[in-house]
């Protein structure tokens, strides 16, 4: 009976995982793209290792906007220093990812831009202890890489329409892949 018992544990396991793989697979091969600008980080702290610290542009307007959606009479429950959500992106030209508000859902009903009769972009995001993070907090390469990865000016990133994120590779102002 327990070796019935490990084998159904083990085949669903490897079920989840495996549905995990093929979601992220999709994303690639599906989802829109969309660039995020990179902000400055701390040069001390840049490079470690084989990985670099990745902060974005929007992270401190999904700060502005959580504090007006957190200070709105309806919304007056929300826990500070804790929020999962959506920013909800518009893109120019470039497919450049730019801020517009904070929502708690990606299917927010008011979408739906009025004046530009443009729909939205929801991108997910985590705000915890007051930091907010967007899809990582840092980019992984092969060694010996990290001079050519300092010209990085955005995040490529795959987005499906509930607004999950996938960091693709980094670009710099031209839009060229950096680091392949």
């Amino acid at each position: 009976m327990r070796k019935l018992v490990a084998v159904i544990t083990l085949v669903l396991v490897l079920g989840v995982v495996n549905w995990s793989i093929y979601k992220k697979e999709q994303l690639l091969e599906n989802g829109q793209i969309v660039y995020l600008q990179l902000a400055p980080v701390d040069p001390r702290s840049l490079m470690q290792g084989d990985y670099m610290a990745l902060r974005f542009a929007i992270a401190s307007e999904i700060e502005k906007g959580l504090s007006h959606y957190r200070h709105s009479e309806l919304k007056s429950n929300v826990e500070e220093n804790v929020f999962d959500g959506f920013a909800q992106l518009t893109l120019d030209e470039n497919r450049v990812g730019s801020f517009i508000k904070v929502t708690k859902t990606a299917y927010d009903k008011s979408n739906i831009l009025d004046n530009e009769n443009a729909e939205l972009i929801p991108a997910k995001f985590r705000e915890r202890s007051g930091r907010i993070k967007i899809a990582t907090n840092a980019y992984f390469f092969e060694e010996g890489k990290g001079l050519e990865l300092e010209a990085a000016k955005y995040g490529l990133f795959r987005v499906d329409p509930s607004g999950e994120l996938l960091l693709v590779s980094l670009v710099d102002d031209a839009f060229n892949v950096l680091g392949k």
